[in-house]
């Protein structure tokens, strides 16, 4: 799209990241470090809303505690403690991490403020024990506090320090199981202002903040360790928080799509006036038609019925033709309205009157619903399956969804899903979340921030060296710094191996296996180390080496000994080849002599290729052919 599409429409995208700090956690002495085995033993918890201090109560605390979940939280006795599970105080602030988020806020230009106050946020969707999470201001931004994009500034606007929540094992509508190896481990909340008016800018400035972050060389580096959260929203639509963005190169993408999506909401409202539909004119009852389908030839229905459960319907004035309408790729209105279905009633979807007949459902049977639910040719239906209670919340939540379609869009928290577009998480938080954390004592900065003598050297500054020193370009320095491998290309290179051909078989080699499906994680130092040596010293071919790292991730070879044993040529093979060669070509030979050369080589190297390094290829048949032409 060009860039004129997006000043038309209003584009407004804020960024917030999320960044992991390499030391212990926040509130308690436990390590920073994820399990992946069974945790040891279990606890149950339940959460409940209280009213803030201001006499409300959060409209996102308020929708958790309607589905009264029960929730298991798993612990480990060696890497968790009591705080975690909130039958211990917190201990004091963590100062070390404290000091890198001020270290991150210098190196921002952002003014730390003088006093940290923890405070605590409502969250009881049981990501926390303790029904809230824990957070401090720490630095605020001014006017020399921005991101330089290709797009214009992005200023700055705070600085956080807070809590992991814990790791989500399993979620269904009745509970929710914790993993509590990740509760506590210290974040860094950096929120920009929403200067952003392009997708493209989005992702190079949270690029520039991820690379500012990962210049400290004090943070977690890793899938997860990192993610970004915006919020997006156009003219006539609404501010919309789409959380947990993992790659960079997505983020264009959600935006590019969430604009879709509020543009086809906003036709749909505007469909609505002029159908002349009010918000009163969704209010019909919620009927029990199983009797209506009791005879359907709908595999769908007969198992549902078979269980027990019961179909329950609403008719949706004036709306046919509208809950069918694709609002993003591959995600229609009615998707919309079954994620508030799932998410309020913990049923597994709806069928709506724009997609039927379908799933088995004839149109004999459709008109016996219509008829059941008192539907005009304009309107259109909700139907759901399940036992009365959740299947009535459902439904009342979808109704509440469709009478807002009437008034415009509401703003929600969403989550992004892998192809880049959005489903409904929970309304958006309001301000009533906040309030002061009382078992925390408050910190001073000064004392921190004379620590902090000399701050590192900014991206661009050690890219530079980097190509400077070793010769290499632009793109390849910058993979090195990104996936944070400086330190072992410079411990690789010195065994003799091209720079460049060192740094992209770091970055570029390894990027392709792990496409390719490849565990790379069996990749470890000392095979690169061993790879290496054996480059510089001639027993190895550069064109092996992603065959040598494939058999490697694969378990083929325990090391890159063992793949030289089983596949590589020695001197002896090379020359025995090399000789039955020349002898296979004598008469072209001896017609061309030394001009012979290039189509010998390309001889040898079908074979020898990947097995000895060419360059000894090249001299060893230099030789040979010199001798044979004597001959």
């Amino acid at each position: 799209m060009e860039d004129s599409f997006y000043r038309d429409v209003g584009l407004k995208v804020g960024l917030e990241i999320h960044q992991r700090l390499d030391s212990h956690k926040l509130f308690c002495n436990c390590p920073s470090i994820l399990r992946e085995e069974e945790p040891h033993s279990w606890i149950s918890r339940n959460l409940s809303v209280s009213y803030s201090e201001l006499g409300t109560i959060d409209p996102a605390a308020r929708f958790e505690s309607l589905r009264r979940r029960n929730f298991l939280y798993g612990i480990y006795f060696d890497t968790t403690c009591e705080v975690e599970i909130d039958e211990a105080p917190p201990h004091p602030l963590n100062e070390d991490a404290l000091e890198i988020s001020i270290q991150v806020a210098l190196m921002l230009r952002m003014k730390p403020i003088d006093e940290i106050h923890v405070m605590r946020k409502i969250v009881v969707d049981g990501s926390n024990t303790t029904g809230f999470q824990r957070t401090a201001l720490v630095a605020l931004g001014h006017g020399e506090s921005y991101i330089e994009t290709s797009k214009g500034k992005v200023r700055l606007e705070t600085l956080c320090l807070e809590e992991e929540s814990a790791y989500i094992v399993e979620s269904t509508p009745e509970f929710a199981k914790y993993r509590l190896d990740r509760l506590g481990i210290p974040l860094v909340e950096i929120s920009t202002a929403p200067d952003i008016w392009h997708p493209e800018q989005a992702m190079e400035a949270a690029l520039k903040i991820g690379r500012i972050l990962r210049a400290t060389g004090r943070v977690q580096r890793g899938i997860g360790t990192i993610r970004q959260d915006i919020n997006v929203s156009i003219e006539g639509g609404a501010r919309q928080e789409i959380k947990g963005i993992q790659e960079l190169e997505l983020i264009p993408e959600v935006i590019r799509r969430e604009i879709l999506r509020q543009q086809n909401l906003l036709k749909i409202q505007e469909e609505l006036r002029k159908r002349g539909i009010d918000e009163k004119d969704v209010d019909d009852p919620i009927y029990d038609i199983t009797d209506a389908l009791s005879q359907t030839g709908s595999q769908l229905i007969k198992r549902s019925l078979t269980r027990g459960e019961r179909i329950f319907g609403m008719r949706v004035k004036g709306f046919r033709g509208l809950i069918g309408k694709e609002i993003q790729p591959e995600r229609r209105f009615g998707t919309e309205l079954a994620d508030y279905a799932r998410v309020f009633g913990g049923v597994k979807g709806i069928l709506h009157g724009d997609e039927l007949p379908g799933y088995g459902i004839g149109d004999e049977e459709v008109k016996r619903i219509r008829d059941a639910l008192s539907c005009d040719d304009d309107d259109s239906f909700i139907l759901v399956i399940g036992e009365r209670s959740s299947s009535t919340l459902a439904l009342e939540s979808v109704r509440s969804r469709i009478k807002f379609s009437i008034r415009g869009i509401p703003s929600e928290t969403r989550r992004a899903l892998p192809d880049g577009n959005t489903s409904f998480m929970r309304p958006m938080p309001g301000a009533a979340r906040m309030y002061p954390e009382t078992d925390i004592l408050p910190v001073k900065t000064a004392p921190i921030i004379n620590r902090i003598r000399e701050l590192p050297k900014m991206p661009e500054e050690t890219v530079s060296e980097l190509i400077k020193e070793y010769g290499i370009n632009s793109e390849l320095a910058w993979d090195l710094y990104d996936e944070g491998k400086i330190s072992l290309f410079k411990k690789l290179v010195s065994y003799g191996a091209p720079a460049s051909f060192t740094a992209a078989t770091l970055t570029s080699t390894m990027r392709m296996l792990r496409r390719e499906g490849e565990n790379i994680e069996r990749i470890t130092e000392d095979h690169l180390v061993e790879l290496f040596r054996f480059l510089g010293d001639g027993m190895l071919a550069k064109e092996a080496v992603p065959e040598v790292l494939r058999g490697i991730a694969r378990g083929d070879y325990s090391s890159v000994h063992d793949y030289l044993k089983s596949y590589s040529m020695s001197l002896d093979e090379l020359d025995s080849l090399i000789d039955s060669t020349l002898e296979r070509f004598r008469d072209k030979v001896l017609e061309r002599g030394d001009r012979a050369f290039g189509m010998l080589m390309g001889e040898v190297m079908r074979v020898a290729r990947g097995r000895i390094d060419g360059s000894i290829v090249s001299e060893r048949l230099r030789i040979k052919l010199k001798e044979f032409l004597k001959t």
